[in-house]
C-alpha cells in the first residue's frame, strides 16, 4: 500500500513511467533496512561500521565487487561522517531505517531504472517529487480530507493492514500500570490516524492503557528541539490549539518536546530523576535521539532478530519455566526473511577479497544497535511474559557487542563454530 500510494502520485501528478505501478512481489526482496540512498548518483549502499561500502546497487541492479571498488574504493563513503553523526540529515542522501520507509526505497530504485532506460542520466533529480508524494499522502490534513491513497485505504480495510495486539502484550501493559509505572505513547502520526490504529489494535478503551498520549510528535525533533521551538499543544476535534507554556497534567497532547515531558514525569513520580525506558523501531527517529538528547534507556524493536532460529543461552537452561520468555527456544512460524540481494543486516564480507570467511565485518546499522540501544528485542511479545523485575543484560554492561540482544544474539554475530552448530 505504501509503495502504491507513492507510485500513484509520481505517475499521475508528476508524469513518471506507468511501469512503476505494476509490482512483482519478488521485487520486495530489494527492501532491506539500513541502506543509504545517494540521491545524486541513484546508488543504494550498504555500509560497514567504518563507513566503507559492502554492497551497492544502481537502481535495482546490484553492482559487482569490481564496480564497488572502482567507484568507492576501500575508504569511507564521502557522506559517512554526517551519516554517522546522526545529528543532521543532508539533501545528498537518505537513510532507510524502518519498515514504513522501505517501500519507498524500492520505488526510488525503480525510478532510477526507468530514468536510465529513457534518458541515460548521470545525475538524478527525482527526490523532490518523492518528497511531494510523501507530503501528499501523509500531510496532517490528509486523514480528514481523505486525500492520497494511503489513509482512505487503511480506513476502509483496517483488517487488511493491521494486526491486533496480542493479549500477552495488553496484559503486560496493564501489569506495568498496576505496578505504578507511568505509560506514554509518543507517535509522529496525527491524532486522527493514531486513534484509528489504537482502536483497532488495542480496542476502544486504548486510552486507559496510557497516562500520556502524544501525537504529531515529529520525532526526532521531539527530542532535539527546545520547548520554545516545539511547544505542546492541546487538541479539540483533532485540531491543534494554542501553545502551552508547560505540561501540567497527564492527558492527550500534540507536538511537544522531551524537556517539558520530563518535567511532567518528575511531578507525576515525585522523583528528581525518573528513569524512562523508551521503545522504538527506528534508529534515527527513536533510539538515537532518545539516547543522545534525553539520556533515556532505549529498547530497539528489531524484527531482523526473527530471521534466526532463536536459541536458549546455556546459562538459562535450568531456570524454572515461568522465568523464561516464550520466545526462548521458540521457532517463529513465519521467520523474518533475509534479503537475497543485500544479505545479513548485521554482517557482510568485504567486496573483492578471496578469503571471504576471514573478512566478515559488522555493518554500520549493527554498530549503531550496540552503541545507542540498551537492549534489542524482536517484538514486545518476546518480553511480555517475563516477570516485571526480570534483569536484562545491557549492551553497555560488558564489552561484548552481542550482550544486549534478547533472547539471544543474531546467529550472524556468533563466532563461526557456534553458528555451525546452530544450523
Amino acid at each position: 500500500l505504501i509503495y502504491d500510494s507513492f507510485a500513484q502520485y509520481l505517475v499521475t501528478e508528476k508524469g513518471y513511467d506507468k511501469d512503476l505501478l505494476t509490482l512483482n512481489p519478488e521485487s520486495f526482496d530489494f527492501c532491506c533496512k539500513g541502506l543509504a540512498l545517494d540521491l545524486e548518483d541513484g546508488n543504494f549502499l550498504k555500509l560497514a561500521e567504518d563507513g566503507t561500502v559492502l554492497r551497492a546497487s544502481h537502481g535495482t541492479r546490484s553492482m559487482t565487487s569490481e564496480e564497488i571498488l572502482e567507484i568507492y574504493g576501500r575508504r569511507e563513503w564521502k557522506h559517512f561522517s554526517t551519516v554517522s553523526g546522526m545529528l543532521s540529515r543532508s539533501a545528498k542522501y537518505y537513510l532507510y531505517d524502518n519498515y514504513f520507509d522501505l517501500p519507498g526505497a524500492l520505488l526510488c530504485a525503480r525510478v532510477v531504472d526507468t530514468l536510465d532506460q529513457h534518458d541515460g542520466q548521470k545525475k538524478y533529480d527525482f527526490w523532490k517529487d518523492m518528497v511531494a508524494a510523501i507530503q501528499h499522502n501523509y500531510k496532517i490534513t490528509a486523514f480528514k480530507e481523505n486525500c492520497g491513497t494511503y489513509f482512505p485505504e487503511v480506513k476502509s480495510h483496517p483488517d487488511k493492514y493491521l494486526q491486533r495486539c496480542p493479549d500477552s502484550v495488553k496484559k503486560w501493559l496493564k501489569q506495568l500500570k498496576n505496578a505504578g509505572k507511568i505509560l506514554l505513547l509518543i507517535t509522529s502520526s496525527h491524532s486522527d490516524y493514531c486513534r484509528l490504529l489504537c482502536e483497532y489494535i488495542l480496542g476502544n478503551d486504548f486510552e486507559e492503557y496510557f497516562d500520556v498520549v502524544i501525537t504529531n510528535a515529529l520525532k526526532p525533533g521531539f527530542f532535539s528541539h527546545t520547548p520554545n521551538q516545539r511547544p505542546f499543544r492541546t487538541l479539540e476535534n483533532d485540531e491543534e490549539q494554542e501553545a502551552l507554556l508547560s505540561l501540567d497534567k497527564p492527558g492527550w497532547y500534540s507536538q511537544g518536546n522531551a524537556i517539558h515531558l520530563y518535567e511532567l514525569l518528575k511531578k507525576m513520580t515525585g522523583k528528581l530523576d525518573p528513569k524512562v525506558v523508551y521503545f522504538g523501531d527506528s534508529m534515527h527517529s527513536d533510539i538515537f535521539p532518545a539516547h543522545h538528547y534525553s539520556n533515556w534507556e532505549t529498547v530497539f524493536i528489531l524484527e531482523e532478530l526473527l530471521g534466526d532460529k532463536v536459541m536458549v543461552p546455556a546459562e538459562t537452561e535450568f531456570e524454572p519455566l515461568e522465568k523464561k520468555g516464550k520466545y526462548e527456544g521458540y521457532q517463529p512460524k513465519t521467520p523474518y526473511s533475509i534479503s537475497k540481494q543485500w544479505g545479513s543486516f548485521f554482517v557482510d564480507r568485504l567486496p573483492g577479497l578471496e578469503n571471504a570467511e576471514e573478512t566478515l565485518v559488522r555493518t554500520w546499522s549493527c554498530k549503531c544497535i550496540s552503541t545507542y540501544s540498551t537492549i534489542a528485542i524482536p517484538s514486545l511479545e518476546a518480553i511480555a511474559d517475563l516477570p516485571l523485575d526480570y534483569r536484562f543484560t545491557r549492551f553497555s554492561s560488558n564489552s561484548s557487542a552481542t550482550a544486549g540482544y534478547y533472547p539471544s544474539p543474531p546467529r550472524a554475530l556468533l563466532p563461526s563454530e557456534e553458528s555451525v552448530t546452530m544450523k
